[in-house]
């Protein structure tokens, strides 16, 4: 956390001094990473996506708690999207200045969503090769491609075969994982050419109203998730919020300054079992699931900042559009399945799949370690709500029978 701060504060500071050799370093070193993140989005969100999915059949003995916890899962999450969109519109964040933009790549040319009616870019996004959307890079057919097979491997009897077939995928990921170990180690470097290109083409205050309602949207949304949804979520099925989070406060501070909902989980389990008074069966059975697939402020983050980079791009944000986005956004939340900087990967990994502008997610990286604490704060809060909401049902439903 120090060194990433010491990291962005240098590179605005190397960014003002306005030497023309420093600058034309910085942005070849930005675009060094940015070069990188796009190498390692498109298979992050494949494997997720899949291996995430493929890990929900073997729950057929504790159907019910799936269930329960699955249909909260997915209207938290949903709702945390909802949310996000609603402040984009209200707040509306203006463009960057052109300056920042300019040179980061041709928009639209994957999907082209102003010059293409509706039908051809549904069309564009089913695919007829299954090679095809993997060598252009194109996100949206991938994730149903990966949407398919997690749910086909998920169905499927535990063969010699299928069994491979997974093991081959799980140890994928773990190869991932290492190569995106290393370049998050080596990160700090990047956020201070990504901070210094900032700070030497910022304009005019533009960039940074630009930026700060972009901020606003997220912390606000976030905050509007974690302090009303939630609590009326917990409201609605008999359960006091007030009490629910003075119990799981120990939870939500370490995911706070850990920015790891998995890193979390034993003190979550712990604490819900101990101090909220969850069942063991549904702590240990809901909350493992929980942190794999519910990421309520990974959703608002996936939504808001490919509204924020599509706009910039000069896509046309339409409300069928944005509605469009919002169930994508959902979808690869669910199957973020504990990545590191998760949500950064896969927005960065969308984005590139339509030709959007993906360096402006350079200009966001500086900035996002204080929201990934947020989101991850909130993410715990919301797993911490589903087992409860969870626990509630099948005590209630229990004592009816």
């Amino acid at each position: 956390m120090l060194l990433w701060t010491g990291a962005l504060v240098a590179g605005a500071a190397v960014g003002m001094v306005h030497v023309g050799w420093i600058d034309s370093v910085m942005e070849f070193i930005a675009s060094v990473y940015t070069r990188l993140f796009q190498l390692l989005a498109v298979p992050t969100i494949v494997l997720a996506v899949i291996t995430t999915l493929s890990t929900l059949g073997g729950q057929k003995d504790s159907g019910r708690i799936f269930r329960t916890a699955l249909k909260y899962t997915v209207l938290t999450t949903v709702s945390a999207a909802a949310v996000g969109l609603l402040f984009f519109i209200i707040v509306a964040p203006g463009n960057l200045p052109v300056e920042l933009t300019k040179g980061m790549g041709d928009v639209g040319e994957s999907i082209g969503v102003a010059e293409t009616s509706y039908s051809e870019h549904f069309l564009s996004v089913v695919p007829n090769n299954i090679v095809r959307p993997f060598l252009e890079g194109n996100v949206l057919s991938l994730i149903l491609i990966a949407f398919a097979v997690g749910m086909a491997l998920s169905r499927m009897k535990r063969t010699e075969g299928v069994e491979a077939v997974l093991k081959l995928l799980f140890g994928l990921q773990e190869l991932l994982f290492h190569l995106i170990h290393w370049l998050i180690w080596t990160l700090p470097l990047g956020i201070l050419a990504f901070s210094a290109q900032l700070a030497s083409q910022m304009t005019a205050g533009v960039a940074a109203d630009s930026l700060g309602k972009y901020i606003l949207v997220i912390v606000g949304g976030n905050c509007l998730q974690f302090f009303v949804v939630l609590p009326l979520f917990l409201l609605a099925r008999g359960l006091n919020p007030v009490h629910v989070l003075s119990k799981m406060m120990p939870a939500v501070l370490m995911a706070l300054f850990t920015k790891s909902s998995a890193a979390t989980l034993p003190v979550t389990m712990e604490t819900s079992e101990k101090r909220l008074g969850v069942s063991q069966r549904v702590a240990r059975f809901v909350l493992p699931i929980c942190t794999t697939v519910n990421m309520n402020g990974c959703a608002a983050f996936i939504l808001v900042t490919s509204l924020f980079v599509m706009q910039n791009g000069g896509f046309q944000l339409t409300l069928p559009v944005m509605l469009l986005w919002l169930v994508i956004s959902v979808v690869s939340a669910i199957g973020n399945a504990g990545v590191p900087m998760g949500c950064f990967f896969l927005t960065l990994s969308l984005m590139s799949g339509i030709g959007a502008p993906v360096a402006i997610m350079g200009i966001i990286l500086p900035v996002y370690t204080i929201i990934d604490m947020i989101e991850t704060a909130e993410n715990v809060w919301s797993d911490s709500c589903v087992a409860a909401m969870t626990d509630r049902d099948i005590k209630v439903k229990g004592s009816d029978v």
